[in-house]
């Protein structure tokens, strides 16, 4: 029998959640410096969720500098960026494990963590009081976007298992990343989006080829529709009609479903911003996850200044669920 020479003490928590066993899991491994990169994915695979994170410290002063290194996989492969990794090991950092992570040495600007990501550092900002037991409120400003190429909407509809009049006309699809690059759907109702199903057989290459990952698909909630706030161009006048702050989104993926997808909602946010369809610097409410009993909330803002869009943030509480050791050989 092997002789088992290496405990990592990990934590489970539920993302853009209040409620434990809703919202996006995710594993959180800590102290894996020295840990081989197969090994993290052998790890994740074990725990077989949406992302596994992998905490690797370093010295305070690069720390301070730099921000903490962290790694992110899937179960198949490791991700530069995503988004309810970043903030739920943040939040993993700031307070429901700082003296396992050794809290006196962690990157903090007031009470911010700065994460060490492939795609650069990701500050991660917290409430003054997010140190109280329960649910803790963070919000990652993410990368300014990039916008890639609009899509046909009638190679898309089908793509997505849906007829072209499903789609938004006045919204065209379209490739942005923020770290992360996702095509941007947008539809007239939330019926269509209840209808999702993804071709991922037929949608993976397509995708691919325009630069792409996943579709990330939305639609206005009807429920607060009379709550949409007046949209605002560059020039300072107003749009007709309202935008509206609250949406429900779906992403689908290796076979599956997200319950939350935070990478994608900084994508959503700046596309909805630049093309007058979300209002300028106002939090938008975004519901994932319920059709498949995950209930998820996400809270987005961005700001578009000059035809630019800047200060793309994204939000949400954490909820820690368990915590144990790994014992590996």
């Amino acid at each position: 029998m092997a002789i088992l020479s290496t405990n990592l003490d990990y934590f489970i928590v539920d993302v853009f959640t209040e409620t434990p066993l809703a919202g996006n899991p995710l594993a959180v491994v800590l102290n894996t410096c020295g840990l081989a990169t197969d090994r993290m994915q052998a790890i994740a695979r074990e725990f077989n969720l949406s992302e596994t994170t992998f905490i690797e410290r370093r010295p305070a002063a690069v720390e301070r500098a730099e921000g903490v290194r962290v790694r992110i996989f899937t179960a198949r492969e490791e991700l530069p960026f995503a988004g309810h990794p970043t903030l739920g090991t943040a939040s993993v950092l700031r307070t429901i494990a700082p003296e396992a992570c050794e809290r006196d040495t962690v990157t903090l600007a007031g009470d911010t963590v700065t994460l060490a990501l492939k795609v650069g550092p990701v500050p991660v900002r917290f409430a003054p009081d997010a140190a109280d037991s329960g649910a803790i409120f963070g919000e990652m400003t993410q990368r300014e976007p990039e916008f890639g190429a609009e899509m046909d909407p009638t190679e898309v509809a089908p793509l997505l298992g849906l007829a072209r009049e499903d789609l938004d006309p006045a919204l065209p699809p379209q490739v942005v990343s923020t770290g992360t690059p996702f095509a941007i759907v947008v539809l007239r109702s939330l019926e269509a989006l209840q209808r999702l199903k993804v071709d991922q057989e037929r949608a993976t290459p397509w995708l691919r080829e325009r630069g792409a990952r996943w579709f990330y698909v939305l639609a206005p909630n009807p429920v607060q529709d009379q709550d949409g706030t007046k949209c605002q161009n560059e020039d300072g006048a107003k749009h007709q009609s309202q935008c509206p702050t609250q949406w429900c989104a779906r992403m689908q993926f290796y076979g599956g479903e997200d319950p939350a997808t935070g990478s994608a909602a900084g994508c959503a946010i700046s596309y909805l911003v630049a093309r007058g369809a979300a209002p300028s610097g106002v939090r938008v409410h975004v519901r994932q996850g319920v059709e498949i009993g995950r209930p998820s909330d996400l809270f987005l803002s961005a700001i578009e200044v000059f035809a630019r869009v800047a200060d793309v943030r994204v939000a949400g509480s954490t909820v820690l669920v368990a915590k144990g050791q790994l014992f590996l050989p």
